[in-house]
């Protein structure tokens, strides 16, 4: 009864504004949005995002639960538009460092959501992690 009150939040799902959801939701996954992920998000979405976008990004997020988000978006992505996001959730994940452990349970439920094993991604993720270990510059 009481979701009559609830606004119901619309979002073209197109694949940016998937990337944008994907990333919200990989942010938020251990209850602390450091400035690193904001930075990766914005840096991400490019120089054409609007505030309005990121904020109808956000609203959605918010509003849906990303289960609910994988089943209708995950069938209507190409296997790279689905590799793409999880790259990016990988790399936002990390650019503080390390990745929580509810960062990671988060991208491995997208990861079989999209249909990508371990396996497949742990090529990927060795890159991302030597891309991301900036203390080699200073040794």
């Amino acid at each position: 009864m009481f979701n009559m009150f609830k606004s119901q939040v619309s979002l073209d799902l197109n694949p940016r504004n998937c990337l944008a959801v994907s990333l919200i939701y990989c942010m938020a996954a251990d209850g602390e949005v450091d400035p690193e992920e904001i930075g990766h998000l914005m840096s991400v979405l490019g120089r054409n995002a609007t505030r309005q976008q990121l904020d109808a990004a956000v609203r959605y997020a918010r509003s849906t639960q990303p289960d609910q988000f994988l089943a209708e978006v995950a069938p209507k992505l190409r296997p790279e538009q689905r590799l793409c996001i999880i790259l990016n959730m990988i790399d936002s994940a990390m650019s503080d460092g390390e990745a929580e452990p509810e960062e990671q349970q988060l991208i491995m439920r997208f990861a079989q959501a999209f249909g990508l094993s371990e396996g497949e991604l742990t090529p990927y993720f060795r890159a991302l992690v030597a891309k991301n270990d900036r203390a080699v510059l200073d040794r």
